[in-house]
């Protein structure tokens, strides 16, 4: 186990939010040791309590003695050093600290987490590689996304990268392959008779993945205008999911093996073309009370940066071909949620009318409220024959109660401490994701692509619903809608938990 971890930018927010809250997440739960050491680098100065108390404040549920004098021996393990990241000064300065508590801890195994934006990556890399790689033990470098804007700066990136270390000491990390439903999607396939017999082009109709913000960019609109929504989460969390649910199952649970099957079917999808692609940006809501996109004082003015994309997708193998997968994902939304949604082809000769017995569909759903439900039609309960759309339902919430969920970064950090690349981006893959977007992305860019304005709060563009329909996915007559697990529920099902317990 690497026991030093340098993390870069660690003045930064995602550093303060993400990176040292999982960070003594691992620490409170055993998987980081006493012996380890954090150094924090970045540009800011400020002492060290200073450093302790800003990385401190975004670390929750510390009321309790134990997780407060956990907390406490955690900071005590943690330093932290100003400087540079174009200049060896600074990065020697790192590596005398480094030097420092590697006498302390008898070990010179070095974990670098890149908490960084994307134009530093490289000068960061090369400083570090020349002042601060280690030939006495195991280097690991964390990259943040975005990799790359499309398919050239991306390789240009690789191969900055791939010139100063090898494949296997960079972890690309994409958070959404830490989180729990995704990394349940492997289990869900290929342990499960009944799904696996059933996951192919003679079942399956279509599938939609699903990204859905309630928020705008709220005063953030500045950095996501450079990227757009499609290139902020479609090509790298969607697509992601995408790979892990149409890939064939690997010859084996080695990480190179789970990436070899994500590269395959990524191969065997051709670049997503204009036409099956639907753009939005959210104005004003309906009743005028939340603002518009164009109203963020960070976003430049007459901005066309798409807030919302839908696009179609179609991999052509012998267990896909026909069965497209349809990606969304946007901000200023009806609802919160991220969901994989797998719709079943209907009922060759069906007793009933097709209004009354609807497609059956799987339905992941990764956040919030982690759960799986197959959504099925059964009898209402009564005298007469009458149908009702109901579910068998894994809630997370009910069924696990003495479990709690893991935050994705513990998860890929425990993962890059342990060595573990299965759940990281290979270049190859990433070279694939790019491909396919590339050529629309500089369509976007241009201007070629319409992009339709939709109320803030809405279910996005109004042509949303005939662009889905386009690609077969049928929305049911009756109403219906997921009972999101309730407090009571939680209550009732954990009660029932314990009297079982007793019996």
């Amino acid at each position: 186990m690497i026991v030093q971890k340098i993390v870069l930018g660690a003045s930064g927010d995602l550093a303060k939010k993400k990176t040292f809250p999982a960070l003594f997440g691992l620490f409170l739960h055993g998987h980081i040791a006493s012996t380890t050491r954090i150094v924090g680098y970045a540009r800011t100065k400020m002492d060290r309590p200073d450093f302790l108390k800003r990385i401190s404040q975004h670390i929750k549920n510390t009321t309790t003695l134990k997780v407060k004098t956990m907390l406490d021996q955690f900071l005590d393990q943690c330093t932290y050093v100003s400087g540079v990241y174009d200049q060896d000064s600074g990065f020697q300065a790192l590596e005398k600290e480094l030097q420092r508590v590697e006498k302390e801890t008898k070990t010179h195994d070095r974990l670098f987490y890149m908490a960084l934006p994307p134009s530093v990556f490289i000068p960061v890399a090369n400083g570090l590689k020349k002042n601060c790689y280690t030939p006495k033990g195991i280097n690991r470098l964390v990259v943040e996304k975005p990799f790359g804007m499309d398919l050239e700066s991306s390789r240009a990136l690789s191969k900055a990268l791939g010139a100063l270390y090898r494949e296997d000491e960079i972890y690309r990390i994409d958070h959404y392959l830490g989180k729990e439903m995704v990394k349940n999607i492997m289990i869900l396939r290929f342990t499960n008779q009944i799904f696996g017999s059933c996951w192919d082009r003679d079942h399956i109709s279509n599938v939609q993945i699903t990204f859905k913000e309630k928020i705008g960019t709220e005063g953030r609109g500045g950095y996501f205008d450079e990227f757009g929504i499609m290139r902020d989460v479609m090509q790298n969390h969607l697509f992601q999911i995408l790979s892990l649910i149409a890939m064939e199952s690997p010859a084996s649970l080695n990480a190179e093996d789970i990436r070899n099957a994500k590269v395959d079917v990524l191969r065997q999808i051709p670049p997503v073309v204009e036409s099956e692609v639907l753009l939005g940006q959210y104005g004003k809501s309906e009743d005028g009370s939340l603002p518009s996109y164009l109203d963020d004082e960070t976003v430049p003015k007459g901005s066309k940066t798409a807030t919302f994309a839908a696009a179609a997708f179609h991999i052509h193998n012998p267990r896909w071909e026909g069965v497209p997968f349809v990606l969304k994902c946007g901000k200023a939304l009806d609802q919160q949620k991220v969901e994989i949604r797998i719709q079943f082809k209907d009922m060759g000769s069906n007793l009933f009318q097709k209004d009354v017995a609807a497609r059956n569909e799987l339905v992941i759903r990764v956040q919030p409220e982690e759960a799986v439900y197959l959504k099925m039609t059964q009898k209402l309960p009564g005298l007469g024959m009458e149908t009702v759309m109901s579910e068998l339902d894994l809630s997370y919430a009910s069924r696990f109660t003495n479990l709690s969920v893991p935050d994705a970064y513990e998860n890929l950090i425990l993962d890059a401490i342990m060595g573990e690349q299965s759940n990281f981006v290979r270049s190859d893959e990433l070279d694939e994701a790019w491909r396919i977007f590339t050529p629309v992305l500089h369509k976007i860019d241009r201007g070629q692509v319409p992009v339709e304005v939709y109320p803030y709060g809405s279910r996005g563009p109004k042509q949303l619903a005939e662009f889905v329909a386009r690609f077969g996915f049928e929305r049911h007559l009756q109403a219906y809608s997921w009972p999101e697990t309730s407090q009571a529920a939680v209550a009732s099902a954990s009660a029932s938990a314990s009297a079982d317990s007793k019996l």
